[in-house]
């Protein structure tokens, strides 16, 4: 009798070593947030809460297509890697207003998205992460918020940009608007901005880069955006001679301030800068000689790299061909394709797990992947192995504050009716 209790005493003990030993492996498996998604069954929908209405409007169709470029790109990946993934895009108008901008966000929840590329304005973003994404777990990857603001959100790391931040945009608008003066001299600007996180906030990084050059803030004009007159803040906006004027808006009401600037008798557009809520054709057709000359800056897509090439060639030859580029519709390409290569790295579609990948699989440290390549990038983040994704914008590289660093700004001029780029500024990072 002793020796069959020793034997079933030891085979006990074997039996309990093995299950600890395997429950230890699942528990590595449902980790998504370590890197190894193996050959994981995914099933991810990708929300798109994007402005097709609103005062953002003519950022959407744009933004839109690029979305479904996206979509269309990881989907032919899939099936050329064969792997067990479906991936379903879908959007939803946020109408450029935070409350629109949160019911987009609860509707796509609902629709199962956990991840959501966007909101577009900055404080649709801040609405829609702390009523929406952070409570419910859900990746948020907006393509085009630029506000400060959203890098101290206390947001779980699930808020993340493709687009650098306007501490970045700020001084590199001052030192571009300082060379093009010869520098020297103490120089006077005037600013005007909408009353927004995204106006007030660029107003402030603008305003300290400026002075750190050397300049100076004239008048500091700040306006509401559904005003029905701008006629008194064009007054001051173009009041005391500056050598520089930069406006902080968007297409509305900047269609309504531009005019009032022109009646005030003051208006030179040739002195004048804008931030990248400005540039827009539409606004160019309609404004005609009263914009003749300004310029202003956008975050761009680097020239003369491969992939930003072969993305203006995709755009263009793809329908609907009456949609044409605009800003931040690479990055809104970047931001959906991100998402899906999140999930790829956490092998789960997890909101939480997969906003543990975004960082490794955007920065240098990896092996670079563009977006051409997909296919690879599927199989070496299968693999376990560290990549670096370099998409449509370029080199993305999210930080630890779900902020974009490596990034170009585009320069544009107002010029017949158009809005040509005209130059490429390196970003300055201050310090």
């Amino acid at each position: 009798m002793r020796g069959l209790n020793t034997k079933a005493l030891f085979a006990l003990f074997a039996s309990l070593v093995l299950a600890v030993a395997l429950a230890a492996c699942g528990d590595d498996d449902d980790d998504g947030g370590g890197g190894g998604g193996g050959e994981t069954s995914l099933d991810l929908v990708i929300g798109d809460s994007l402005p097709l209405t609103g005062l953002l409007g003519p950022f959407g169709p744009p933004g839109q297509k690029a979305a479904d470029l996206a979509g269309e790109q990881i989907n032919a990946a899939i099936q050329e890697a064969g792997v067990d993934h479906t991936v379903e895009i879908v959007h939803e108008d946020n109408e450029t207003d935070t409350q629109a901008a949160v019911q987009a966000g609860r509707k796509l929840a609902a629709d199962g998205a956990s991840c959501i590329a966007g909101a577009w304005a900055s404080g649709d973003t801040i609405a829609t992460a702390q009523s929406v994404t952070v409570r419910e777990g859900i990746l948020l990857i907006s393509p085009a918020s630029t506000a400060d603001e959203i890098t101290d959100l206390d947001d779980d790391g699930l808020v993340n940009r493709t687009s650098p931040p306007d501490r970045f945009q700020g001084p590199t608008l001052a030192e571009a608007i300082s060379q093009d003066l010869g520098g020297g001299e103490v120089k006077t600007e005037n600013i005007g901005a909408q009353n927004t996180p995204y106006g007030t906030g660029l107003a402030g990084t603008f305003a300290d880069g400026w002075e750190a050059l050397g300049g100076q803030v004239g008048q500091e004009v700040i306006y509401d955006t559904d005003q029905p007159s701008y006629n008194s803040e064009a007054g001051q906006i173009t009041s005391g001679n500056p050598d520089a004027i930069v406006i902080i808006d968007y297409p509305e009401p900047f269609d309504k301030v531009a005019p009032a600037l022109e009646r005030t008798g003051n208006w030179d557009p040739t002195i004048a800068w804008g931030t990248d809520g400005v540039y827009d054709t539409g606004t160019a057709e309609a404004m005609g000689d009263i914009l003749e000359g300004m310029r202003g800056t956008f975050p761009g897509v680097p020239e003369g790299r491969p992939a930003s090439e072969a993305f203006d060639q995709l755009f263009e030859e793809s329908e609907p061909r009456d949609v044409s580029r605009q800003a931040f519709d690479a990055q809104n390409f970047d931001a959906v394709v991100t998402c899906y290569l999140a999930a790829v790295a956490a092998g789960s579609a997890e909101g939480a797990d997969m906003a543990a990948e975004v960082q490794d699989l955007t920065s240098p440290g990896g092996d670079k992947y563009t977006w051409q390549q997909l296919p690879e990038a599927i199989e070496a983040l299968q693999n376990g192995d560290d990549i670096d994704y370099v998409g449509a914008s370029g080199e993305v590289d999210i930080n630890e504050d779900g902020d974009a660093t490596s990034e170009v700004y585009d320069v544009y001029q107002f010029k017949g009716g158009a809005v040509p780029v005209i130059d490429e500024l390196p970003v300055v990072v201050p310090e």
